[in-house]
This record gives C-alpha cells, sequence and structure tokens, in this order.
C-alpha cells in the first residue's frame, strides 16, 4: 500500500511540473515557437525539448509540431531520438497517472472507447498496443491514459510504445528537416537552385511518408492472417 501511496505522489508531482512547464511556454507550442524557444538552451537544448515535449503530451497537446521541430533543429537522427525520447516519457508518465491517479477522469473521457481498448488489449497484449501505435486509429495523448486503465504491464507498454512509434517520429524528424535545409536553401542560394533544393527535399520527405503511411495496411494483413490462423488452429 506504500508503494502505490509513493508512485501515486510521484507521478502527481511530474503531472504538477509538466502541467507547470507547459503552462509557462503555451505561446510557444507551435513549430516556429518551438524552435526559437530551443534554440536559446545551447547545450541544454535537447533537455528541455524533451521536457516541452513530455508536458505536451501530459497535456494533450499536439505532438507532431514537436517532432517537426525536432527534426528542424536537431537533424533526422537526433530528431528522432529525442522525440522519441519526449513522446515515451511523456505517454508512460500519462499511463501512470491513469494507473494510479485518475482512473475515474480518464474512463469517464474515454466513454465507449475505453472497453474496445482494454478487450484489445485482454486479447492481443502488447501486440494490440504495437497495432495502435502504428495504426491511428485512436488519439495518441488519449490513448496513453486508456492504456493505464488495462492490465498490460509497464514494461510491455513502454517497449511495444517506444519501438512501434519509431517509423512515424522517424518520417515527421525527416519532414522537419527536410523543410529546414529547404529554407537554408532558399535563404543562402539562387532562386532557381533554391527551389530545385526545395522540391527535392520535399520529395524525398513525401517519399518518406508515404512508406510510413502504409506500414499500418502491411500491419493490418499480417493481424488478419494471424487471427484467420488461430481460429483454423481452434477449429481443427
Amino acid at each position: 500500500m506504500k508503494s502505490v501511496t509513493l508512485i501515486r505522489g510521484a507521478v502527481g508531482l511530474l503531472v504538477l511540473a509538466a502541467a507547470v512547464f507547459g503552462y509557462v511556454y503555451r505561446d510557444s507550442l507551435t513549430r516556429e515557437g518551438v524552435q526559437h524557444l530551443i534554440e536559446g538552451f545551447g547545450l541544454w537544448a535537447p533537455l528541455v525539448f524533451v521536457g516541452l515535449y513530455v508536458a505536451a503530451t501530459v497535456l494533450f497537446l499536439p505532438g507532431a509540431v514537436f517532432t517537426l521541430a525536432g527534426g528542424a533543429l536537431f537533424g533526422v537522427w537526433e530528431g528522432t531520438a529525442y522525440s522519441l525520447t519526449g513522446a515515451t516519457l511523456g505517454g508512460t508518465l500519462a499511463f501512470l497517472l491513469a494507473r494510479y491517479v485518475a482512473a475515474d477522469w480518464v474512463a469517464s473521457r474515454t466513454g465507449g472507447r475505453l472497453r474496445r481498448i482494454i478487450d484489445g488489449v485482454e486479447a492481443e497484449g502488447w501486440r494490440f498496443v504495437a497495432f495502435t501505435r502504428l495504426v491511428p486509429a485512436f488519439p495518441f495523448n488519449l490513448l496513453n491514459y486508456a492504456l493505464g486503465l488495462t492490465r498490460i504491464p509497464l514494461t510491455q507498454y513502454v517497449l511495444a510504445s517506444a519501438v512501434c512509434m519509431a517509423p512515424g517520429a522517424f518520417a515527421y524528424a525527416y519532414l522537419g528537416d527536410a523543410l529546414a535545409r529547404a529554407a537554408q536553401g532558399v535563404a543562402g542560394a539562387g532562386a532557381e537552385e533554391g527551389l530545385r533544393a526545395t522540391i527535392q527535399n520535399v520529395f524525398i520527405a513525401l517519399g518518406v511518408f508515404a512508406v510510413v503511411m502504409f506500414m499500418p495496411r502491411v500491419v493490418r494483413h499480417w493481424r488478419r492472417r494471424g487471427n484467420a490462423g488461430e481460429e483454423r488452429g481452434v477449429g481443427q
């Protein structure tokens, strides 16, 4: 009982810190605003970026804004890593908040969708979490809270979330980096060369997005085949 109380207290303090952080910097939560804010922190920029991402996730703010800004600020690979860290930590904090502090509030917000999520986790476990991360059938921020009311272990939730959010994080970071490079090309080169660089970067980014957006179809196909195989096994 004492451990549950300690967890609730720790989660409550973290949520309070995230809420204060998000409220103080609420006017900066656009892609350009986040970039301008983070650039002023120098070596601390990655840590501040992750902290802002965590706060945004807990407070239901759009994570895509931060992932685009992460790509523009830090490049594709570092931007992906920092964004994925922020999304995973923020999702974990929301998960713990729902499980130990605010179960009734989360249940009232999720309504009938909560039953579908609970049934999915009971039937498939971590695979359901992986599927919902790859296929945006549920709102990301709300899903973090809703999964906290299921029986899935924390470690499975964190690992499935981190691995399956990575492709989307990479796609958005790539697009953010492409937009930043395009802007630099326009500013630092002639009109024709800048336009060429812009078109090239945007098309590459769209290609990456197309691959990531196609992944849910592959996942659905594997899922159907897996379910069909299980049904045949039961029938036999």
